[in-house]
């Protein structure tokens, strides 16, 4: 009967630090399925991101073009706590937060300065196969902008 009780609660314990330790969703790498998305010809499309640990902190890359076509690289390391952390390489935005709303929902806000500049969601599917950001902001000549953005986990 000890053994028993000791095994279950073995059982108990590594299931338990299973999930404490399971991998969050967003992490990995995610390209762009431009036919799933929605756009704004005058926004910069992230073709890839990267989600991925960095200590006790999450650095996300991201690679594109802009507008016009030309390359567009930032990076961001933070943590998904709503604290805003600095962004490089992102001339729309110097500082990025994050903040989980459950295991698979991120909010996300960009400002320039003191202004925001993008604000929106990151939803990863129950599958963990694909993830939709859905993002409305400014651009720099302060025009509306409203992205979908669908990825592929890769």
């Amino acid at each position: 009967m000890r053994t028993k009780t000791i095994l279950a609660c073995l059982a108990l314990l590594l299931a338990g630090v299973s999930l404490c330790f399971a991998e969050d969703p967003q992490l990995g790498t995610w390209k762009l399925n431009e036919a799933k998305s929605k756009i704004d010809p005058q926004a910069t499309k992230n073709t890839t991101v990267v989600y991925a640990m960095a200590g006790d902190s999450v650095k996300v890359t991201v690679d594109g073009v802009d507008k016009d076509g030309k390359p567009s690289h930032n990076e961001w390391t933070g943590k998904f706590d709503g604290k805003e952390y600095a962004v490089t390489g992102d001339p729309t935005s110097d500082k990025r937060s994050y903040k989980k709303v459950n295991p698979h929902t991120l909010s996300l806000t960009a400002k320039k300065g003191t202004a925001v500049t993008l604000s929106g969601t990151i939803v990863v599917a129950p599958d963990g196969k694909t993830r939709t950001v859905t993002v409305t902001g400014t651009d720099p000549s302060g025009k509306k902008i409203t992205n979908t953005a669908v990825y592929d986990k890769q």
